[in-house]
């Protein structure tokens, strides 16, 4: 099942065939990936860490991000030595395996697709409560959260998502170009954030450090990891990009290394202000976010607690005696977060369209759009799903399930650095990983942590998913597969040339 294995000639050699425009260069990327990472995870998923570890969701924090730099670096070498798209799924194609590539791309489903789910739902929470803020216009709860959260459908989540299928539909340049104004209020939203709470920090706020113990803080680091997902939607860009030898590990690594810093310090602003301690039930037990009883608890004390916050940062800033700052961070959020939506769609579509590009999932979904040159049919059924998740979903349970894929595919990059340096030793590789023997492991490791401090439910959902993905590839992508049926793709100035049979690769 491992001998299906697309050489990495072939996979540069289809890009060449059927390539994208490349117009990105390495401060886009780095803006692309500020963009996709800075969202909803320290915007609306700081209080869930703080329910789960209390002021210890810094070291949820430290854990989460170092595992994602340890990934960071094996991403970089992998995208800049394969510089096409498809991010992990082709780096596994290439190095383990047919099957392994397309349960990659599979799990990629539920990182990006998932994901931009659930930042349509939290930016819908911020937008909620700017309406109330700003104009006194409480929408009804049926109206927006969904079925699992006590209503009955999130339209605000649903619009958001629409609107971002239309610009990707636009264009790779445009969307940037609108992506990287966001990034800028983004960055200067959470830069007065943290101007006006660290130098009113109190000490005793961070006492008991550890609440839950270091389980909560794992559990914690699990979800927060939810925070850094993003990064490696900068390596699907990669056949979209100027000079990816050299541009692409400065978008990765630069990219993670500023949200990084932005994190910590905005965590910092909000334990020592206003506290972190996670609200308990009457018999002190730990109450799960996103639960009815958390909700229940937190009316009781009428949500005064930034663990019962839909909007943490612009809540504390309200309590520490800046109301006008609360609202215009709301604000930014309302403006930033789509910068996420987009990047999270723009991988996902540029996954699907690789993968059909090598015949494991329809050729139609490879069309690009004769006056937009993007892969347009792909990008609307994309921006479907997305819209139904954000329609009936919670934000917390989707970003635990888009974790849960997002570890799988991060530690199948690791391992095939590891492979590939082994196999293909003399490969030029314009940016190599440092201390592959120590990272790539600590890499694979940290992932395994993070995937298995994880809800059982949310486990077992990935594991369903995956056991869908095998009947899907069996009953129908093996026997269309092009590296199975012994079709080489060719080059660029041979594109109208039939594609020419080889022996099978079996």
């Amino acid at each position: 099942m491992f001998g299906r294995v697309k050489p990495l000639d072939a996979i540069l050699a289809t890009a060449e065939k059927k390539s994208l425009h490349r117009s990105l260069g390495a401060f886009q990327l780095t803006m692309l990936g500020i963009g996709a990472v800075i969202g909803t995870g320290i915007f609306v998923l700081t209080a869930e860490a703080a329910q789960k570890a209390g002021p210890g969701m810094m070291l949820s924090f430290v854990i989460a991000g170092f595992v994602c730099a340890v990934a960071a670096l094996c991403y970089a070498e992998m995208s800049a030595m394969v510089p096409v798209s498809g991010s992990a799924y082709t780096y596994s194609y290439a190095v383990m395996g047919e099957v392994v590539a397309w349960m990659v791309g599979w799990a990629l489903i539920l990182e990006y697709a998932i994901a931009a789910g659930a930042v349509s739902v939290g930016w819908s929470g911020y937008f909620v409560g700017w309406l109330h803020t700003s104009f006194a216009i409480d929408v009804p709860k049926e109206l927006v959260r969904g079925p699992f959260d006590g209503g009955m459908i999130n339209l605000p989540a649903m619009l958001i998502a629409m609107v971002v299928t239309a610009l990707l539909v636009k264009g790779t340049k445009e969307s940037a170009t609108v992506n990287a104004v966001l990034v800028g209020i983004k960055i200067l939203a959470l830069t007065l954030f943290i101007a006006l709470t660290i130098p009113v920090i109190k000490t005793g706020q961070f006492e008991p450090f550890a609440p839950m113990g270091f389980a909560g803080i794992s559990a914690a680091a699990a979800s927060i990891f939810f925070a850094y997902v993003g990064f490696d939607a900068v390596s699907t860009a990669a056949e979209e990009t100027r000079n990816p030898q050299r541009n692409m590990p400065i978008g990765l690594i630069g990219s993670l290394a500023i949200c990084t810093i932005f994190y910590m310090l905005v965590a910092a602003g909000v334990i020592g202000t206003v506290g972190a301690q996670p609200v308990t039930g009457a018999a002190g037990e730990a109450l799960s976010p996103g639960t009815p009883a958390l909700a229940h608890a937190c009316s009781a004390i009428h949500d005064n607690a930034v663990v019962c916050s839909k909007e943490a940062l612009a809540w504390t800033l309200k309590q520490v005696g800046y109301p006008f700052v609360g609202w215009l961070i709301g604000a930014a959020a309302i403006l930033a977060l789509p910068s996420v939506i987009l990047m999270m769609m723009f991988g996902q579509t540029r996954i699907f369209f690789v993968m059909s590009r090598d015949g494991l999932l329809p050729e139609f979904f490879s069309r690009v759009h004769p006056r937009f040159h993007t892969p347009h049919v792909i990008t609307i059924l994309t921006g479907v799903f997305v819209t139904l998740f954000a329609a009936f979903f919670p934000v917390g349970l989707l970003a635990d399930v888009s974790n849960s894929g997002t570890l799988f595919a991060f530690a199948a990059v690791s391992i095939a650095v590891l492979v590939l340096r082994r196999t293909d030793p003399t490969r030029a590789r314009p940016f190599r990983t440092p201390v592959v023997t120590f990272t790539a492991p600590l890499a694979i490791l940290g992932c395994i942590y993070l995937f298995f401090s994880l809800s059982f439910e949310t486990i077992a959902l990935f594991f369903g998913w995956a056991a869908l993905g095998l009947i899907v590839y069996y009953a129908y992508s093996r026997s269309r597969s092009h590296v199975g049926r012994g079709l080489v793709e060719v080059h660029e100035g041979d594109r109208d040339t039939p594609p020419q049979p080889v022996p099978p690769i079996e």
